[in-house]
């Protein structure tokens, strides 16, 4: 398992988009993040942080998955229920594959009703309504800095 393999899971659940966040973490979300989508996993691209994969598994999970040698608490997700994955042998290939699933599904539960409503939309609208919303966002910024 790699950082490749990770994106090809993530990439090919429903509603997936991802960002390069903090310098070196791919982070993937349910629905997009301009829209108000949630993170539900990301990877370490360069090595510098903790573990080598991040992902949200709940809080039935969550004490489960920390009994296992090489699983931890997120650093500044573990309240939310997020562990990281130390190397990438600590969980099999499907396993890490079913857990990334069950990750994507209880954020996407989560997800506010009007985000879900706009991932309901036929490809094109979206993708329209995606690109205004990043304007919108960009302009505001942009305006904060002056």
């Amino acid at each position: 398992m790699d950082n490749e393999r990770i994106r090809e899971i993530c990439l090919a659940l429903p509603q997936v988009s991802e960002t390069l966040n903090w310098g070196h973490h791919l982070v993937y979300w349910a629905g997009d993040r301009d829209i108000g989508g949630k993170m539900f996993a990301m990877t370490d691209l360069d090595g510098t942080g903790t573990g080598v994969l991040w992902f949200h598994c709940g809080a039935e999970r969550f004490h489960e998955l920390l009994e296992r040698e090489g699983i931890l608490p997120a650093p500044h997700l573990a309240r939310a229920h997020w562990v990281a994955v130390e190397r990438w042998d600590v969980l099999r290939p499907r396993e890490i594959e079913e857990e990334l699933r069950r990750a994507h599904e209880l954020i996407y539960e989560k997800l506010p009703k009007r985000t879900k409503a706009v991932l309901a939309l036929p490809e094109k609208e979206r993708a329209k309504l995606i690109r205004e919303r990043k304007k919108s966002v960009a302009a505001k910024e942009k305006a904060k800095k002056r």
